[in-house]
């Protein structure tokens, strides 16, 4: 099937473009493609994500739907118990509701700026 449109990028808000940059670069082993004020992107050439300046920005509180947290990245991992050690260096903080924990199956995590993202095992 043909689409409309192809996807340029997955685009987050955040107080700081070159720190989220290079955390999630640093999880995914991109580079920075393109920067600007206020707006980097990291890719491997075919998938990109981007990370917009917002001023006075208010982090998702997942959880709860009152802050809903809109969105999140999956990372697939071979050793969850590495690849957390690796996250959590980074600058991550390990959610305290893991409702993965049951079936092992991934973990939730909430990058610098507040947003969740997962590491999703086999």
């Amino acid at each position: 099937m043909t689409g409309i449109a192809k996807l340029e990028a997955v685009v987050l808000d955040c107080p700081d473009p070159t720190a989220l940059a290079r955390f999630y670069g640093e999880i995914a082993g991109w580079e920075i493609v393109t920067s600007d004020a206020g707006w980097i992107s990291i890719g491997d050439g075919t998938s990109k994500i981007s990370f917009q300046r917002v001023a006075d920005y208010h982090s998702p509180i997942w959880p709860d739907q009152e802050h809903p947290q809109q969105f999140h990245i999956d990372f697939r991992v071979e050793d969850p118990d590495a690849a957390e050690e690796a996250v959590l260096a980074l600058g991550a903080v390990k959610h305290d509701y893991q409702p993965g924990e049951q079936n092992g199956d991934f973990r939730v995590y909430l990058d610098p700026a507040g947003h969740p993202f997962c590491l999703v095992t086999d």
